[in-house]
């Protein structure tokens, strides 16, 4: 397991995307499961907004929270609803894809980091 980070930009801001094992927990504990989640999220013919807005939204919230601890800083947390608008704005292809590739890469073998 690897933390795996995204930039992702709105309305002028960068937020970072993280996927750990903050994030899967969290997602563990809506969903069941992560594979259930990825499932759900990733395996119809068009993206479940539901999941994708709620991990978007954790995946957001850990990196602004990794930045509060790391700057000193008080950025606020973002709601799912405003998960949702971003998501809008970058597109749910993208999103979905971001998403997926960032859930994907951070479960990749990190034997070589050994």
């Amino acid at each position: 397991m690897k933390d795996i980070n995204g930039k992702i930009l709105f309305k002028g801001e960068e937020y970072t995307l993280v996927f750990n094992l903050n994030v899967m927990e969290a997602i563990q504990e809506e969903y069941g499961s992560v594979a259930k989640w990825g499932e759900m999220a990733f395996d119809t013919e068009e993206p479940k907004i539901k999941p994708l807005k709620f991990a978007f939204a954790l995946m957001v919230n850990e990196g602004i929270e990794i930045e509060n601890e790391d700057r000193g800083t008080a950025r606020p947390l973002i709601t799912v609803k405003q998960a949702g608008r971003m998501i809008s704005e970058m597109g749910i292809e993208k999103a979905a894809e971001t998403i997926g590739s960032l859930a994907v890469a951070s479960a990749g073998d990190d034997s070589k980091n050994e």
